[in-house]
């Protein structure tokens, strides 16, 4: 049976910024970046016009809020300041590694996480009681350009792990987006459910 997880709010709790805006701008000045005054507007206005469900790197965004402000990042400046605001604290949650354990028990285990920051998920693991080892497969939706709930998401990840998408079973803890398995016939089971939290 292959078997998908969600990763945040589901096998772990993350500390993410409570305001990325402020926590990116925060960063951008390290480097030496012009912030501009309006920077929350800019970084809450929609700057790249992209598919419904597709996911924008949040680097991409950054660079383009700044651009609209007149504001150039030197080299990869936008990039290095999305990473080093998103690096939460990670805790496992009670039962996360005992439930991958038994899924690897009945077939391929893959991890599909909404997350529009590059290297997160990767630290994220490394932070975590869990390993990259754990999962058959590791599908982002920066890596793959779609988000959950959009059906391309859990179709990749199926192939991903050499399954049909209608015999994948997600587990998440969110079913607004992790429910959307059930667009492309998979099954939903909700990590409240499969999960216990501590």
């Amino acid at each position: 049976m292959p078997l998908s997880f969600a990763l945040f709010d589901t096998l772990v709790d993350a500390a993410l910024p409570a305001d990325p805006a402020a926590a990116v701008g925060e960063e951008l000045r390290a480097r030496g970046v012009d912030v501009p005054d309006d920077w929350a507007a800019a970084y809450a206005e929609t700057h790249v016009d992209a598919p419904e469900g597709a996911e924008i790197p949040l680097p991409a965004h950054v660079s383009r809020a700044l651009a609209s402000r007149g504001v150039t990042a030197p080299g990869n400046a936008a990039r290095r300041a999305v990473v080093a605001a998103f690096d939460p604290a990670v805790r496992t949650r009670e039962g996360a590694v005992a439930a991958v354990a038994a899924a690897r028990e009945r077939g391929p285990v893959g991890l599909l996480a909404n997350c529009a920051v590059p290297e997160l998920v990767g630290r994220t693991l490394v932070r975590s009681d869990l390993a990259r080892d754990d999962f058959d497969a590791v599908v982002t939706s920066v890596a793959c350009g779609w988000r959950k709930p959009d059906p391309r998401a859990f179709e990749r990840v199926a192939d991903a792990l050499g399954a049909a998408p209608a015999d994948l079973v997600h587990v998440g803890a969110d079913p607004a987006t992790d429910g959307g398995a059930t667009a492309v016939g998979g099954e939903f089971v909700d990590a409240g459910d499969a999960v216990p939290d501590s």
